[in-house]
């Protein structure tokens, strides 16, 4: 079984980790899954791509976060573009920064590119910070 914390575009093109309507068919309880959400998100809002003054959360780059039973944590992410420099690292430095989540078993960071990112997912601190106003 797993939890999974989806990022959606909802409304006004903010991002939002939406971890009160999860599955809750997992071992583990609901306040640990809430706490692993919170904590994997405010990792991930630590890693920067290093040409791009914004966090790859908040850039719109991470799709999609499950936490599995067994505390697998599986992230499904995509980069601004294919030829993105950072490729090589990024997915590594996703996965470190989750990783250090105190109670966060293995870590598996896929990169996907359908949906293709556009600027249409970031959030507005992120415009903020790009100056894209």
């Amino acid at each position: 079984m797993t939890d999974t914390v989806e990022v959606k575009n909802l409304e006004a093109k903010n991002l939002e980790v939406k971890t009160s309507n999860m599955e809750t068919n997992s071992a583990l309880p609901p306040e640990e899954t809430e706490r692993l959400g919170g904590e994997i998100v405010a990792a991930l809002k630590t890693v920067f791509d290093p040409e791009i003054p914004a966090d790859i959360y908040e850039l719109g780059l991470i799709y999609k976060v499950d936490i599995k039973d067994d505390r697998t944590v599986d992230v499904m992410m995509t980069l601004t573009t294919p030829n993105c420099p950072a490729a090589g690292e990024l997915p590594t430095m996703v996965e470190n920064a989750v990783a250090s989540v105190p109670g966060v078993g293995v870590v598996n960071v896929n990169l996907v590119w359908d949906p293709a990112w556009t600027p249409d997912r970031m959030t507005d601190e992120a415009r903020l910070v790009l100056n894209m106003w």
